[in-house]
């Protein structure tokens, strides 16, 4: 019997520090991350950020659970190098081709490139990108037949579930990992440049037969009644409705976040509300007096609401950062007949700054920024400069996950700031693009404001697309100008001088993320 004793005493201590050991690791699980990106989506256009002429009530709930950013930024003015820069934690204008994909774009970020995702994956975390990618699929060019890689799943993401470009460019399927969902291999898909057919329809030839009318370009291929930016025909079982969308992304996203929460987990949930073409859901349809761009802000506050009721209901809203922002301004119309500036009325989707997508006045890249943390952010607002491009550092440093010396050239730890500590500094410059085509910048350092165009010309700058001539240099002072009315720069010649050197030096140097003295 004193041998069994022996035997057994040894085991029952080995499962109570099993149990210790479990208990501790529970706490010291890092929490998980998701960030909600919308599209399109400028600084007035929620109304915990001063909209009256519509409601948002389930963002409005993450801003007063959370922390409100008035100085958060995204790093350029269109989608794609915001995307870019976000994911690599480098400014997009450092790599050539990152302007705005097209349909047949190869993959934008090199397989194997670190990325926010790739480091919280090391750090064993369950990674997820599901929504609009728009950052090409693919060596050379997308094999839509095939096996799409190198992709999302090359760059740090387990899994994907995406539109591949964005919806007014075809085609208009999804990609599950490494293939378009639902293909039937004898009605291949192609994607092309030129028009497959002299009988092809298009919104040029077919145009009395569209349910929405397209104002410039977007006149190619028609699906679903809606013409597109180039051209695609078969895939017929794979298509899917505009309508749908963003109930998909919704399904998928939850669906995954249950099958994931006995992990630390990292979702980047991608809208494409707002974004052209705006046709919501049946059930949105008309919710608003703002017409269809309007109906699509009350459709991605129900996605946030969904996402949000989710980590509720499954207990894992005190263990999760939730970042809301935009990847780019506002923009009315662009391309599509849609009652955006007909039904405008007064409300103001920059808020009180000029510019939106497309231009670097700061209603190009300053959006709603949000952060929540039940338990850990407090409640409150800050007027730190965070941006998109810092989430890569920031997250690494929540995971306690190392961060490669050369990866994510531009991306501070600004942590303390997004998780609302007091007294705590954001970053004390940033530069800001456009499109990536023109070698159009922001410079902010505190609050001087230089804008360089190197094109000498911009657009969008009164939410109208129509281009307008601007001089090489202008400079603002924010804190008197925010809405960059006045320039200054003959009056403070010895500034503007001292900020053209500075963005001259960051464009030249190749990176702004100093390594540790130590390295």
């Amino acid at each position: 019997m004193i041998f069994r004793s022996l035997i057994y005493f040894p085991s029952a201590m080995t499962v109570l520090a099993l149990l210790i050991n479990s208990f501790a690791n529970a706490d010291s699980r890092p929490p998980n991350i998701v960030v909600i990106m919308a599209d399109d989506l400028g600084y007035g256009d929620i109304s915990s950020y001063g909209a009256d002429s519509i409601q948002t009530p389930h963002i409005d709930k993450l801003a007063s659970e959370g922390h409100r950013f008035t100085s958060g930024y995204c790093s350029a003015s269109t989608c794609t190098p915001t995307r870019y820069s976000f994911l690599t934690g480098t400014y997009a204008f450092r790599k050539k081709g990152t302007g705005i994909a097209p349909p047949n774009s190869p993959a934008l970020i090199k397989a194997g490139t670190p990325t926010i995702a790739s480091i919280l994956k090391q750090s064993g975390y369950r990674t997820a990108v599901i929504g609009k990618w728009h950052l090409g699929l693919g060596e050379g060019k997308p094999e839509w037949n095939g096996a799409l890689k190198p992709g999302p799943l090359e760059i740090g993401f387990d899994h994907c579930f995406l539109l591949p470009t964005t919806n007014d460019r075809v085609p208009q399927v999804y990609v599950q990992d490494h293939h378009v969902l639902n293909l039937d291999p004898k009605d291949p898909l192609w994607v092309g440049k030129q028009k497959p057919s002299d009988d092809h329809p298009t919104g040029m030839t077919h145009r009395s037969t569209l349910k929405m009318d397209w104002s410039h370009g977007h006149n190619s291929t028609i699906h679903n009644g809606i013409s597109r930016i180039g051209f695609y025909t078969g895939g017929h079982t794979a298509r899917f409705r505009d309508e749908d969308l963003s109930d998909k992304w919704v399904e998928q996203s939850i669906k995954w976040i249950e099958s994931n929460q006995n992990n630390p987990f990292f979702l980047f949930f991608s809208s494409h509300d707002l974004h052209v073409p705006r046709v919501v859901h049946e059930r949105f349809q008309g919710i608003t007096q703002l017409g269809p761009r309007g109906d699509a802000i009350a459709e991605l506050d129900w996605c946030v609401g969904q996402l949000t009721e989710t980590l509720d209901r499954l207990k894992l809203s005190e263990n999760t950062l939730v970042v809301f922002c935009s990847d780019n301004g506002p923009v009315m119309d662009d391309g599509y007949v849609d009652d955006a500036i007909e039904k405008q009325g007064n409300h103001r989707p920059a808020g009180p700054y000029r510019g939106g997508k497309y231009n670097v006045y700061e209603g190009g890249t300053r959006t709603p920024f949000i952060t929540r943390w039940p338990g850990t952010i407090p409640s409150g607002e800050s007027d730190a400069m965070v941006c998109t491009i810092d989430l890569a550092a920031s997250c690494a440093a929540l995971a306690n996950a190392k961060m490669p010396e050369e990866a994510c050239l531009d991306s501070f730890d600004v942590l303390d700031a997004l998780l609302g500590k007091k007294n705590a500094q954001g970053r004390d410059h940033l530069v800001q693009q456009d499109n990536g085509t023109g070698g159009n910048y922001g410079l902010r350092v505190g609050n001087w404001k230089l804008l360089r165009h190197d094109s000498k010309r911009t657009k969008n700058t009164e939410l109208r697309l129509k281009p307008r001539q601007v001089a090489p240099y202008t400079l603002y002072d924010l804190s008197n100008d925010p809405g960059e009315r006045t320039n200054v720069i003959k009056d403070h010649a010895d500034v503007a001088e001292k900020m053209k050197q500075q963005l001259a030096n960051i464009i030249a140097a190749g990176r702004t993320r100093q390594i540790a003295p130590n390295k």
